[in-house]
């Protein structure tokens, strides 16, 4: 065992004489030693509930002939650091979370990990960490929200809270029931109740195989939850005594199996940083594991499937279906078991729960008013998509299942704003009309720096009525919940000297999701002269964020 470097042998003993400080036994000293990596945190709804999880988690792995030691990483809740100066640490933190988990299991030599995670940039950069360090590992997502409720509405957090804002601002609803909405939102423990960010990397963490079937979807405050955390332990005995590692699960095939699941259901746009940045974690691995397959995916990938894949799972935000009800339609193993038969691109693999993917779907219940037949999808485009042209010549991303089919052209004119602060100011203002462009810049991984969510802003633009008839153009990101004509992680960003820090209030702008394109309606000539009188970015940060700006990369590699 791994763990025999710090166990074994006459040299040792100051080791293992720390160990028993711990209250590890004589007996267990001998067994496998798994870390269970928690993102508990009192701040975050998506965490509160894992003090309950990892008491399952290490019952299990006790079970299974383990010995368990839990220890905790950072965790950010999105929606808390949004609209602020905060959330400018969301993102760095994916890759801060992945050096804790590093950190510690390869300074004490653990022989597996289960990875306890659950909202935005956590589950990210714990497959980060299982990529690099390629032990035997598991991730355990707590799961979802319950949907909330307030006289007979079903409520979530971005239609019954975000939205709520413009609405109140707009005159429809009182400050009392702004109060009412507030409360009601969200009900319980888990990760909102939608197919945002949390839950996109949930199911995408099942459908790459790192998570026992059934995690995604589960409710945070359920049953069946205990049960998924209490196998997960006694599994995870199981990977090491079988030297099952996560270079064996996520390569090529399982990463490309993810970005079809993506496309198909219609998942948050953030996964598209996400899954680049777990590619670029397997080509830099030093350990490439038995599968010996160091081919990874690219933006190309996003662009080729993209053009093959349907629509045929319509949630929350671009929907009224949430997580609950996916639940109960069948979940992600009900989709895997559709693009098995029908998606010959899709790949039928093993995962931690050691059997491939046709063997755990053949008895799926899948719910066909949910998920529907993949030749009778909603809609034949993909659920994401990858926009390119003179403001984003490297990419450009928007979420296609969240916009109005009426808008898939869409020009407009203008106005532009050098932070998401400025934007807001503006949209609260009423300076926004039908027709207009917001273009919010410097917002970028290197920018911002960070790249933050912006669905403050995009949420007020469609709580004020403006969703079909004004646009939202960023350098930034979206959270999963965002809806709308809204473009994101343009490349390159404002702060490299991309287009999007060339535009002028009144430029037109055209949008045109049929033809995947995203360009300025302005001369060659005069962006060549913009540019000559262009600043150049400085970084002005020091600390954390200082250090993440001067060494980030662009979007279209992931933000690594």
């Amino acid at each position: 065992m791994r763990s025999d470097n710090i166990k074994k042998g006459i040299a040792r003993t100051p080791h293992r004489s720390l160990l028993m400080a711990t209250g590890v036994s004589k007996k267990n000293i001998n067994r496998p030693f798994i870390g269970i990596a928690s993102s508990f945190s009192d701040l975050i709804p998506g965490h509160i509930g894992m003090r309950d999880l990892e008491r399952q988690i290490e019952k299990g792995i006790h079970t299974g002939g383990g010995q368990a030691f839990i220890f905790g990483v950072p965790a950010v809740c999105d929606g808390i650091a949004m609209g602020h100066s905060g959330m400018r640490y969301s993102l760095p933190s994916r890759d801060l979370i992945a050096d804790c988990v590093e950190t510690v299991a390869e300074a004490h030599q653990l022989d597996g990990l289960v990875l306890l995670s659950n909202c935005d940039k956590i589950t990210p950069g714990m497959l980060i960490a299982a990529a690099r360090i390629n032990i035997p590992t598991i991730i355990v997502t707590a799961g979802p929200m319950l949907d909330g409720e307030s006289k007979c509405e079903k409520l979530t957090m971005i239609k019954g809270a975000f939205e709520a804002i413009g609405k109140y601002r707009n005159g429809e609803i009182s400050k009392e029931r702004l109060i009412e909405l507030e409360e009601a939102s969200c009900p319980s423990a888990g990760a909102c109740q939608g197919l945002y960010t949390a839950n996109t990397m949930a199911c995408l963490t099942e459908v790459m195989g790192m998570s026992l079937p059934g995690c995604a979807t589960a409710a945070a405050v359920s049953s069946e939850k205990r049960r998924i955390a209490f196998d997960s332990g006694v599994q995870i005995v199981e990977l090491v005594k079988r030297g099952k590692c996560p270079l064996d699960i996520i390569n090529r095939d399982s990463l490309r199996n993810a970005i079809i699941a993506d496309l198909g259901m219609g998942g948050s746009t953030n996964s598209f940083l996400h899954i680049l940045a777990i590619s670029n974690a397997i080509s830099s691995s030093s350990d490439v594991g038995s599968s010996m397959n160091k081919e990874v995916v690219s933006l190309k990938d996003f662009d080729e499937l993209s053009e093959k894949i349907h629509q045929f799972v319509k949630l929350e935000p671009s929907n009224d279906i949430t997580m609950t009800e996916f639940h109960r339609a069948g979940g992600v193993r009900a989709v895997l078991k559709e693009l098995l038969k029908s998606v010959p691109e899709f790949k039928d693999l093993e995962g931690v729960a050691l059997e491939k993917t046709s063997k755990i779907t053949e008895d799926a219940y899948v719910d066909k008013s949910v998920i529907h037949d993949y030749k009778e999808p909603f809609t034949t485009k993909p659920g994401l998509g990858i926009l390119r042209g003179n403001i984003s010549p490297d990419g450009s991303v928007i979420k296609i299942s969240a916009v109005d089919e009426s808008c898939y052209e869409f020009e407009g004119v203008a106005k532009c704003f050098d932070s998401e602060e400025d934007a807001m100011k503006a949209l609260e203002g009423d300076k926004i009309k039908a027709g207009d462009v917001v273009v919010i810049r410097y917002e970028g991984p290197k920018g911002g720096p960070g790249m933050r969510e912006m669905l403050a802003p995009t949420s007020l633009l469609v709580g004020k009525g403006l969703g079909t008839s004004a646009a939202l153009i960023t350098d930034g990101r979206f959270s999963g919940g965002t809806r709308g004509i809204c473009v994101g992680h343009i490349c390159p960003e404002a702060a490299n000297g991309g287009v999007i820090a060339l535009i002028k209030d009144g430029d037109k702008i055209r949008i045109d999701i049929n033809k995947r394109t995203l360009d300025l309606i302005v001369s060659n000539d005069v962006l060549e002269e913009r540019r000559r009188q262009l600043k150049p970015f400085v970084v002005k940060n020091t600390g954390f964020l200082g250090k993440y700006a001067k060494t980030v990369s662009d979007a279209s590699h992931g933000a690594i």
